[in-house]
């Protein structure tokens, strides 16, 4: 508990306990003070009441003024019945003194009256003493509340006093005894409190600077500065240019290679900040761009850097290290620095150059002999040149899908390699969103056909056209319509919608086949992935390419899916507005 909340809560009860006694001793008080004015006036009225009508009745009834004065204070007495007997013992002596006023010389009469008035004052003086014992014990009570909340208050007022001192004062001394300690340069001092308030934060204050001053006193500075030769001569040996800065985004290093690269001299580069020498180095505005712009998800993903080096075009792959550190005795990481590393990845480049030149040399060759393979299936199903047999006919026909395999495969790899080698030739124009539709369909009819699949339009009425090209765009939608067949059950429905919303144009694609698990959501758009366990023929290219060539229009396709249900698949592309 903190200092500040102890002393508020040892004051506040020690202040709370003078309240309640302040309290309780006025409500005695006004407990005590309406029990004596009971006593003093109802019961004393009476009484003077009572002692003045036997005046009247000993001084003579008959009498005019003794008549008057009973009858006063007969009425006052019939005013002021406060006991519990009173108000039939004032109506017997009211009885009594009508009777006294038609006969003055009964001196029965006189007797019961007096025997009235007594009985009376005989009650209310019994009262006097009941409301008596009841002060007495009010008293008694007040006293024994008074004397426990006081002796309360003196014992806590006694501890705090014993207490509360040493608790602020004993810390205080022993942390400055720690202080100099700290002043005769002993670093090893440290102050440890059990407590959780200011006293401990203090003393982990206190142990952290014991602790930072105790290791700069331990370090060396001869070590120190091997330790920096070590480190810039590793640095200066490496293959890949390297530039450091501190938090400042000052120039710390750079490597021979980062200099070679950017053309600068280590004397006009070391403290100075990166962004005035990128203001004249287009190189190395490029390099820490990332630093001074947000980027999108559509600019997150690495591109290499194409720079010439070595008398050629070379590429390099761009990385940005953070240097973080927790400071000694601290718990909050702080930045330091970073390291901009590029790595040369040109031979890695060049092989993949290689590989999509030989892809796409030879997709391009496969196409013509398989060309000819469907043109001569086509003749060998005409009727005009032969009947087939049963056992012919089985053949053909399969040949025939292997054939279309084969060169819907070919035709994959020829637009992965467009993508791979970033030479996707576009001609967006303005383009009816409908006949996209109906060549998609149009390229999958017979294949639903033979499943028993429907394939239902939802178009939108009063479409604008689409700003896209319909070859690219046309070859996505027959694509994703053909995966729809190809995972539907028979005789389902598969619906292709089209409409538009904000100037953009919406292509979607929804069956009702086995659906995508959740944890391979994120990954069907990759190169070369297939769901695991899959049953169904494909290279896992077709949704890659679909999505490369619908973001180099602009674009944007996305899938949402559940298990067991279906999918659908949404294409979103700009509207042309005249």
């Amino acid at each position: 508990m903190k200092i500040k909340a102890k002393l508020i809560l040892c004051v506040g009860l020690l202040f709370s306990m003078i309240v309640l006694l302040t309290g309780l001793s006025g409500l005695f008080i006004y407990k005590l003070s309406n029990d004596t004015k009971n006593i003093l006036v109802a019961n004393y009225n009476t009484l003077d009441y009572s002692r003045k009508m036997l005046i009247a009745l000993n001084n003579g009834i008959p009498g005019y003024e003794q008549i008057i004065l009973f009858e006063v204070n007969l009425a006052k007495q019939q005013n002021n019945i406060t006991e519990i007997g009173e108000k039939e013992l004032t109506e017997k002596l009211t009885s009594d003194f009508d009777r006294l006023k038609k006969d003055p010389y009964d001196l029965e009469i006189v007797k019961s009256i007096r025997q009235d008035i007594t009985d009376i004052m005989l009650l209310n003086m019994q009262a006097i003493q009941t409301k008596s014992n009841i002060a007495e014990t009010t008293a008694d009570k007040s006293i024994f509340w008074v004397s426990l909340v006081g002796t309360s208050c003196f014992i806590i007022a006694f501890t705090l006093l014993i207490n509360l001192p040493g608790n602020i004062a004993n810390p205080i001394k022993e942390l400055t005894k720690s202080i100099q300690e700290i002043v005769l340069q002993n670093y090893s001092e440290r102050v440890y409190f059990e407590t959780h308030d200011e006293f401990g934060d203090l003393a982990s204050s206190f142990n952290t600077m014991a602790q930072k001053l105790e290791e700069y006193q331990a370090s060396n500075l001869d070590k120190l500065m091997i330790e920096k030769k070590r480190i810039e001569t590793l640095i200066n040996n490496m293959r890949d240019p390297v530039i450091g800065l501190d938090d400042k985004k000052r120039i710390l290093f750079m490597n021979g290679e980062a200099l070679k690269i950017t053309s600068l001299e280590i004397k006009n580069v070391i403290g100075k900040r990166i962004q005035d020498i990128a203001v004249q180095n287009d190189l190395v505005r490029s390099l820490i761009v990332d630093l001074f712009v947000s980027s999108t998800p559509e600019t997150s993903k690495k591109q290499p850097i194409k720079i010439y080096a070595d008398n050629k075009e070379s590429y390099f792959e761009k990385e940005l290290i953070p240097i973080n550190i927790i400071p000694t005795g601290e718990k909050q990481e702080i930045s330091i620095g970073l390291v901009i590393l590029l790595q040369n990845i040109t031979p890695y480049k060049e092989l993949d150059f290689a590989k999509t030149n030989f892809i796409a040399t030879v997709s391009h060759e496969l196409k013509t002999p398989i060309a000819s393979i469907k043109m001569s299936l086509q003749l060998l199903e005409n009727k005009q040149i032969g009947n087939l047999n049963e056992e012919q006919e089985n053949l053909v026909e399969s040949i025939n899908e292997d054939a279309g395999r084969l060169l819907k495969i070919t035709g994959e790899l020829l637009n992965m390699t467009q993508v791979e080698s970033g030479s996707i030739q576009l001609s967006v124009v303005p383009t009816d969103a409908k006949e996209i539709v109906e060549y998609a369909i149009q390229a999958n009819k017979i294949t639903a056909e033979q499943k028993k699949i429907k394939l239902r339009i939802e178009a939108q009425e009063f479409l604008l056209s689409v700003l896209a090209d319909s070859e690219k765009t046309s070859w996505v939608l027959t694509n994703l319509i053909s995966n729809a067949v190809r995972y539907s059950h028979e005789n389902s429905i598969i619906v292709i919608g089209v409409k538009q919303d904000q100037g953009k144009i919406f292509f979607s694609v929804t069956d009702n086949g086995q659906g995508i698990a959740p944890q391979y959501m994120n990954k069907i758009f990759d190169r070369y992935f297939r769901i695991p366990g899959t049953k169904k023929e494909g290279t896992g290219l077709g949704l890659n390419i679909s999505k490369e060539f619908i973001e180099a229009q602009g674009g944007t396709i996305e899938v949402k899916s559940e298990l067991g249900v279906g999918s659908t698949f949404t294409i979103q592309l700009n509207q042309f507005l005249n």
